[in-house]
């Protein structure tokens, strides 16, 4: 079987060295070179020792030169818009795992890949579980008025609220077909103490070290309350999702968007 041929950018951040090693580790995939602002290598040295692939801080030059199927982009939403049309425009399928891209670089993302009538995959979380949570979200949300999520991550990720928990927050809402309910604060003795709001479901963001992708779902009802939690307590639980996404999107001909459709939900 002939194996697919990946470039990863953002390869030194600590999501693109996990994906350098996990694609190392699967038969079915290569990487086959590598894409990081800070390059002043030409050549990256791949986590298991198998040899060198090549390195620079120019995705074009990377792109022609190791004529890959697919990109995987954990970088910044900055750096992310750029990579994808350059990526897009030499054919190249792909798999977007960056948060805080808005609505209009979204949007955008799907036309490109449509008028390529290319595959794409761009998702908030790789982790098979937390994409099992927001499908349970989604279920209970039918059933209770009033819901908050609280994400928990590590000190230096830079969005707040994540992407999963909007992500969340919006599925809970379309699922339930309107707005949650919820409850003003007459006083409000700290400003932002309720946190942020998505058509009545409050979110809270957590920053701490110690922390890595954590999220609570909370469901409230007369006499009860339901809690639907996921924890991610190492990098290592993203990358089924990306090698599921890697796979998948060289079958596909137009952008999905999250892992739901991928996994069936």
């Amino acid at each position: 079987m002939e194996q697919i041929r990946v470039v990863v950018h953002g390869a030194r951040g600590k999501m693109g060295q996990e994906v350098l090693a996990t694609l190392c580790r699967d038969p079915e995939l290569e990487p086959v070179g590598a894409v990081e602002k800070q390059a002043t290598d030409d050549n990256l040295a791949l986590p298991d020792g198998s040899g060198l692939i090549p390195f620079s801080s120019d995705l074009e030059s990377i792109l022609v030169r190791c004529h890959p199927q697919v990109l995987v982009d954990f970088t910044v939403a900055e750096a992310t818009m750029p990579a994808v049309r350059l990526a897009v425009q030499h054919g190249v399928r792909p798999v977007v795992g960056t948060t805080g891209l808005s609505a209009d670089d979204l949007a955008e993302m799907e036309r490109l890949c449509r008028e390529r009538e290319l595959g794409g995959v761009v998702a908030a979380n790789f982790s098979l579980g937390a994409v099992l949570m927001i499908h349970l979200a989604k279920v209970a949300a039918r059933y209770f008025d009033y819901a908050e999520v609280i994400e928990l991550h590590h000190e230096q990720k830079i969005d707040a609220p994540s992407g999963t928990a909007i992500t969340t927050a919006r599925e809970m809402v379309a699922a339930r077909g309107k707005p949650f309910m919820y409850v003003l604060t007459q006083k409000e003795s700290l400003a932002g103490t309720r946190g942020g709001q998505i058509e009545g479901v409050a979110l809270h963001s957590v920053r701490l070290p110690g922390l890595l992708a954590h999220q609570e779902v909370i469901f409230g009802a007369l006499g009860q309350t339901l809690t639907i939690r996921h924890d991610s307590i190492s990098r290592e639980s993203f990358m089924p999702g990306v090698v599921l996404a890697v796979k998948e999107v060289v079958k596909l001909n137009q952008l999905v968007f999250g892992l739901d459709t991928l996994l069936g939900l």
